[in-house]
């Protein structure tokens, strides 16, 4: 594997989006957004349209991760153009960036980050449909992504399947029972240090170099989901659990499990009916026990009436981390399954 960068079969623009609804967010974050957009190859040399496929990231990631170069592998943006050099219908790819101050958005609307799930699905789909020749159709677009991505890529095509008709998830979050238990746990040692205030913890965090102590990540994320699922009309992340007990707060813990996929789906079922494509993996070894969480996913929409053979249900032998691998596989399933 050669270790620097390769030409690619494809383009890869690089734009900056002027977002009108991210504007006054809650935490000051830009509203100036990278977006990164490639066409495969053929693409300036004809006038056919393109099926569409959103890549969202995972929790701490942003755009410009997409072309981190790890050893012995290949960024995601060299093997996403080799799965279209090698034959796969083609297909315009578009690398989505939602970060936040607090390490993401989780791709939903909130006061307490920012509508970055309008944003998605109302600036940045139709700026993508007006800029390239896409199929302007939801049976021609999905949208894939890991961890909190894969948590974005179920979500999205429940709360607007207007515009979304397939989707991947790669050891998404859900299940949080499962996912987020053992994190709070942490979480409530790891305030033991900061007389049990989270506040204490973000003064300090902001004061240091990020990510040297050894629960920062677990704090921040913990702060970060608050913000997301439980903030206040004031956009104050509220978090579900006390922070000296641990005792879940039930009223803001609900509004955390509301926005857990498998509880989603009996409520969305018509939704999930339409979808022409599911593609769900993750590793059986996954730290935040998201297979099992995957396994439920799939289960439930078995039950809301998917068709089987619309599902791409596998678990592997893997953690939760170094799974890059899979998304090529999942990008080529797709491109062969949306309209043209």
């Amino acid at each position: 594997m050669l270790p620097w960068e390769v030409d690619l079969a494809g383009e890869l623009d690089r734009h900056t989006v002027d977002s009108v609804l991210l504007r006054d967010n809650h935490l000051g974050d830009p509203h100036e957004r990278p977006l990164w957009v490639y066409t495969p190859p053929g693409y300036d040399s004809g006038t056919e349209r393109y099926p569409a496929v959103y890549v969202i990231q995972g929790y701490s990631g942003h755009i410009s991760m997409w072309a981190n170069r790890t050893p012995f592998r290949q960024p995601f943006l060299e093997t996403a153009d080799a799965v279209f050099a090698n034959g796969t219908p083609g297909c315009v790819v578009v690398y989505v960036d939602a970060w936040t101050r607090y390490g993401g958005s989780q791709f939903v609307d909130s006061p307490g980050t920012g509508r970055y799930h309008s944003y998605l699905c109302d600036e940045i789909v139709p700026w993508v449909d007006g800029h390239y020749r896409t199929i302007a159709h939801r049976d021609s677009r999905a949208i894939t992504g890991k961890s909190s991505g894969g948590f974005g890529a179920m979500i999205t095509p429940m709360l607007r399947p207007d515009l979304f008709g397939a989707l991947a998830t790669h050891a998404g979050d859900t299940l949080y029972e499962l996912s987020y238990a053992n994190d709070i746990a942490v979480a409530v040692r790891a305030l033991r240090n900061y007389d049990n205030d989270i506040w204490a913890f973000l003064a300090d965090f902001r004061s240091r170099p990020a990510l040297t102590r050894q629960d920062d990540m677990t704090l921040i994320e913990m702060l970060c989901l608050s913000a997301c699922f439980s903030a206040g009309d004031d956009g104050t992340p509220e978090l579900p659990f006390d922070q000296e007990t641990g005792v879940l707060r039930p009223e803001h813990w609900q509004r955390w499990l509301d926005w857990d996929p498998v509880r989603m789906v009996p409520r969305y079922a018509d939704a999930v009916r339409s979808l022409n494509a599911v593609w769900i993996d993750a590793g059986t070894k996954d730290e935040w026990h998201l297979d099992v969480g995957a396994a439920a996913f799939r289960a439930e929409l078995l039950k809301a009436g998917v068709p089987a053979d619309r599902i791409h249900f596998e678990l592997f032998d893997a953690g939760h981390a170094g799974i890059d691998h899979r998304y090529p596989l999942s990008l080529a399933w797709l491109a062969e399954r949306l309209a043209r």
